[in-house]
């Protein structure tokens, strides 16, 4: 495929140590496929110094969320979240993510990663930043902190959309928009099979990367420059041009990180 247009990873770990030996030479490759902005989440505080060095490498194209990832809330998660507050008084970051529940890994941590969350929450609305959802097996908890938290200031992205329809129109009325990326393209991955009933101006693009590589790379390492594969699938499903889904799902990316 061939875009004229900007194309946004909402999504990406560039920072990841699966990186480590070729980082540069897989950069080159993104911007070379028109992938042009880079939006990195954070995991924990372990990860800063690592994200920091990244956007100074790459000023024009990489910007920092900040945050304390579901699976990263632990027994000190109190000192993390003081970690977080002190950044966002330093510097400026484009939004807090990515934050949310997660119970597939571990549910011991159930009740702490719901009050970090909302606690997060709490924080992109006092910095009027966008969210940035981590949701895995964790639909209900999610939607009832939501819930809580509704408001017009709350805004953001369901990061790695998973869910059903339903689920799909529910993170809508929360102002959410959907992040999409590999698993759109995967045979079970039945996202696409409803799709086309939620409007492009509700899509964001992501890669998650190095995680859910589209098919054809399906098991291998996830990278930015792989986005065009799920354009191609998003181009497919809605019926209309790669370069009108960049388009869209770019215009959609400023309207919520304000870039």
């Amino acid at each position: 495929m061939e875009t004229k247009s900007i194309i946004t990873d909402t999504h990406t770990h560039l920072y990841s140590e699966d990186f480590k030996e070729d980082r540069d030479e897989m950069m080159q490759r993104a911007l070379a496929a028109g992938v042009t902005r880079f939006f990195i989440p954070a995991i924990d505080s372990v990860y800063t110094a690592a994200m920091y060095d990244l956007e100074q490498k790459y000023p024009d194209h990489v910007f920092l969320m900040t945050g304390v990832h579901p699976t990263h809330v632990k027994e000190n998660y109190l000192d993390e979240l003081q970690f977080v507050e002190a950044e966002l008084k330093k510097r400026k970051f484009y939004a807090i993510g990515e934050i949310g529940i997660d119970m597939y890994w571990d549910k011991t941590h159930l009740k702490e990663q719901q009050l970090a969350f909302k606690k997060q929450i709490q924080l992109a609305k006092q910095y009027q930043l966008p969210i940035v959802i981590h949701c895995r097996e964790a639909f209900d908890e999610v939607f009832a902190v939501l819930e809580e938290e509704k408001s017009e200031d709350l805004f953001g992205i369901f990061h790695c959309f998973s869910g059903t329809y339903e689920q799909a129109l529910q993170a809508l009325s929360y102002n959410m928009k959907l992040g999409i990326g590999g698993v759109v393209t995967f045979k079970n991955g039945k996202i696409d099979q409803f799709l086309d009933k939620i409007d492009l101006q509700h899509i964001v693009l992501e890669t998650d990367a190095p995680y859910l590589a589209p098919v054809p790379f399906r098991g291998k390492r996830n990278e930015s420059s792989y986005l065009v594969h799920v354009i191609d699938k998003l181009s497919q499903i809605y019926n209309v041009s790669a370069d009108e889904i960049a388009q869209i799902t770019t215009e959609n990316s400023k309207a919520i990180f304000g870039i």
